[in-house]
């Protein structure tokens, strides 16, 4: 075990053992918080609405959105991914506003051959612009059991968190001319769906689809997180205790050892794609 694996094993243990360093949150079950929006019944609630699972066949896929529209907020969910041989489907699970100037922030599970990493792409919206890919391979098997993907969301930054740990940070730079998502309230979407087209190693690997039907499963949502509604906001009494959290030192350190460790593509290193200089953000985040 090399420096760099040991020091994320330790900073594991030690989450798991105490309290993160965000706020304590409020759970709800799928059927009062969420509405199968498409897949003709291969998105199902489980369980007196404790648990949620999609699914793709070479039909369809499925999905599912939140009742309620947020701004601002710590939002949880704990998904078991599609096992085995899941290359070219996607499991997406992302924030998002409408319009064709929205807002989002994103998490895609990118499937793949059996053994092989899962690839986490994560991406930040403003007024309909992305183009802020970063991705990392997953350091454990997201198909075996549950864990934790996060979004903490308030008026000065996001961070992206897997069980707990900091794995990426947005920063609002807005006095520096860089956009960042603060107006446009963002509902929870999920889906299940084939992109074999481009998933998998750029695509050059498809869906088998002997193995479908594809299953990835839900549980513990959890949102502390200001709900909007008429054009109004309500926040929880405990909104003060994340709207201004940030990453103190032993987070940042967390997210470092993740980012040198696991992260395979950073757009903010990507010199081809930008070859008249990189966006504002990546000299200062």
């Amino acid at each position: 075990m090399d420096r760099s694996t040991l020091i994320l094993s330790i900073l594991f243990t030690l989450t798991a053992l105490t309290t993160t360093f965000f706020s304590p949150v409020l759970a709800g079950t799928f059927d009062k918080e969420f509405d199968i929006t498409w897949g003709d019944g291969r998105g199902k609630i489980l369980n007196n609405g404790e648990l949620l699972t999609l699914s793709l066949d070479r039909a369809s896929g499925s999905g599912f959105q939140s009742k309620k529209e947020y701004l601002f907020g710590k939002i949880d969910m704990q998904l078991k991914l599609v096992p085995g041989n899941s290359a070219g489907t996607v499991t997406a699970y992302y924030l998002k506003s409408p319009g064709d100037t929205w807002d989002e922030i994103d998490f895609e599970f990118l499937g793949n051959l059996s053994g092989d990493p899962y690839v986490m792409h994560t991406n930040v919206y403003t007024q309909g612009k992305g183009d802020r890919e970063q991705q990392f391979n997953l350091w454990f098997d997201p198909t075996a059991d549950f864990h934790t993907y996060s979004v903490l969301w308030n008026p000065h930054r996001i961070v992206f968190m897997v069980d707990g740990i900091p794995i990426r940070q947005f920063k609002n730079l807005e006095h520096r001319g860089i956009r960042y998502p603060k107006m446009q309230p963002m509902r929870l979407y999920s889906s299940l769906w084939n992109a074999d087209q481009w998933a998998t190693r750029g695509g050059l690997v498809k869906t088998d689809w002997s193995k479908a039907p594809f299953t990835a499963s839900y549980r513990n949502f959890r949102a502390d997180a200001c709900v909007s509604s008429g054009g109004k906001s309500s926040c929880p009494a405990s909104s003060p205790r994340w709207f201004s959290q940030g990453l103190d030192l032993t987070a940042e350190s967390k997210m470092r050892v993740v980012q040198r460790k696991y992260m395979v593509y950073n757009y903010c290193t990507d010199s081809k794609r930008f070859p008249q200089g990189f966006p504002k953000e990546c000299g200062i985040h």
